[in-house]
């Protein structure tokens, strides 16, 4: 007998963007713990699930109530998980945060008396897994945001979810995911080749902005003989399919 389809979480992602002289941007990308049961070991853009304090601050603002819970929990994630401050003005000590954070404050008190600027996240996209995956189901909104002018992007390790944090181009990822070094999961790996494709900020914000946020559900269908995992055409993604084996769905 199977079991009832898990009940899709709420979750938020940042894809913090750090402009360059030369080249296209850098993402910052973090690898979670061996340890974590979702996506353990894999490169990912920081973020995790909404909580009640992310609504909480939500309601003092105009506006989707979703989407508002959403690109707070992306910004509550990012100082968790990087010690970086994206879309908040003033929060002179970060790490202070990250640890108020984690030791249970809501995200309203940690954030008091400081400007969020929740317009500096652009929603970029919508990933939904279907239901019948082994692990928890997440219902993520990404987000795109600039490294602020003047931030050096310095970013340091949790000590609880990941393990390394670094910055590097969506080119240089996929590089060095092809060549094994690193894993990535499917939504990712879409999103780098979706990502790889701008040179700047402004270029990515928008195609952001030029196509339907939808939400994405893969599925699985036979093409030429071969089970391929597919994403809707029409979204901005350059690749729309990959073979089921070579697909890590953490």
């Amino acid at each position: 007998m199977t079991g009832s389809p898990a009940q899709p979480i709420p979750a938020a992602t940042l894809v913090v963007m750090r402009e360059r002289d030369n080249g296209p941007p850098e993402l910052l990308i973090v690898e979670r713990s061996a340890a974590m049961r979702f996506a353990g070991g894999a490169l990912v853009f920081p973020g995790g699930r909404v909580d009640p304090g992310d609504h909480a601050l939500a309601a003092l603002h105009g506006g989707d109530a979703d989407d508002l819970a959403a690109r707070i929990a992306a910004i509550r994630e990012t100082i968790e998980e990087a010690g970086l401050a994206i879309g908040v003005r003033g929060l002179g000590d970060s790490e202070a945060a990250r640890a108020a954070l984690y030791g249970g404050v809501p995200v309203g008190e940690v954030l008091a008396g400081l400007e969020l600027d929740l317009d500096a996240l652009v929603p970029f996209a919508r990933w939904l897994p279907p239901g019948d995956v082994s692990h928890k189901v997440f219902d993520t909104r990404f987000y795109l945001a600039r490294l602020p002018e003047g931030a050096d992007g310095t970013a340091s390790v949790d000590g609880n979810e990941n393990v390394q944090l670094f910055w590097a181009t969506a080119r240089e990822v996929l590089d060095t995911a092809d060549a094994g070094k690193v894993r990535i999961i499917y939504p990712t790996r879409r999103n780098l080749e979706r990502l790889a494709q701008f040179g700047s900020f402004a270029d990515a914000a928008a195609d952001a902005r030029a196509h339907p946020i939808e939400t994405i559900t893969p599925w699985v269908e036979m093409r030429d003989g071969e089970e391929r995992l597919c994403i809707p055409e029409g979204l901005g993604y350059p690749v729309t399919s990959q073979p089921v084996k070579a697909a890590f769905r953490a």
